[in-house]
């Protein structure tokens, strides 16, 4: 729209206006814009650039993944056609105290088993009779014998406790003894090993 002024009476100049007359001023100029050519498609904003590169990346990290895939695929599939892998080594040391360790929590356990199994056996068999009829046995050969005095003093009489108490015993001398042997088998192999080599061992997969 033209704009419209009014000029200032009686004012003078070579450029001024005349009283009473008015002054059309243009209207500012607009920028030109190149004109759109027929069948050119309309520009995209920025963000439909960064869609487009953001699904490229996504396309390329798909591509990696299968490829991955394939790779391990064929791996599996050479490793089984080729059978079960084997290696073959050496047991070159072996740790004292790891064995220690390991024969005491055995024995021990074997303790508790042989206790165990022998308190359940004796009263099974004092259940049936089994020990009385051996201590009356036991007595008539002591007075046979002519032992009339350990006959009357009580002799000899197998009960729960001498049994149990016996296999107690014989269980903790069987701790100390197979601990104090593995230990002492583990510095012999070590010795043994350092000479000759050591054990050879196969491992392989399973079929």
């Amino acid at each position: 729209m033209p704009i419209v002024t009014k000029g200032k009476s009686g004012g003078t100049g070579a450029q001024g206006t005349q009283p009473g007359r008015a002054s059309v001023t243009p209207p500012p100029a607009q920028p030109a814009t190149a004109p759109q050519r027929p069948g050119e498609a309309p520009k995209r904003p920025s963000g439909a650039a960064t869609v487009s590169a953001g699904g490229g990346a996504g396309a390329v990290g798909a591509a990696r993944v299968s490829e991955a895939v394939r790779s391990a695929r064929s791996t599996v599939s050479s490793a089984a056609a080729r059978g079960p892998r084997r290696a073959r080594l050496n047991l070159k040391r072996i740790d004292p105290w790891s064995v220690m360790k390991f024969a005491f929590a055995v024995s021990v356990v074997l303790f508790i088993v042989v206790v165990v199994a022998t308190s359940v056996l004796y009263l099974a068999l004092d259940a049936m009779g089994v020990w009385g009829e051996v201590n009356t046995s036991l007595e008539s050969l002591v007075n046979a014998s002519g032992g009339t005095d350990a006959a009357a003093g009580g002799g000899f009489r197998i009960t729960a406790w001498g049994v149990i108490g016996t296999s107690m015993l014989i269980g903790a001398v069987n701790v100390v003894l197979f601990t104090a042997l593995a230990t002492l088998g583990a510095f012999i192999y070590n010795v043994c090993a350092d000479l000759v080599g050591g054990v050879e061992l196969t491992l392989a997969e399973r079929d």
